[in-house]
């Protein structure tokens, strides 16, 4: 495993946040995660009509909450 010389701090942090506060970070992180994944697919595919690409964002998330895929 690979050294995580902040991790103390950070769980710190945490403790130190209220659930709402908590939650609020996650939904911030999962909306950044949301938007990265846009950028990229519309790097990697930038003739893709908007429709198409919206689709193809959608199995990604679907494949990223089902592994099986």
């Amino acid at each position: 495993m690979k050294p995580r010389p902040d991790h103390q701090l950070y769980i710190g942090v945490l403790r130190s946040m209220s659930a709402e506060e908590r939650l609020r970070k996650a939904l911030e992180l999962s909306a950044l995660t949301r938007e990265l994944l846009m950028a990229g697919l519309r790097r990697r595919y930038p003739d893709l009509p908007e429709p198409e690409l919206h689709e193809v964002y959608l199995r990604r998330l679907r494949k990223s909450w089902d592994r099986r895929e």
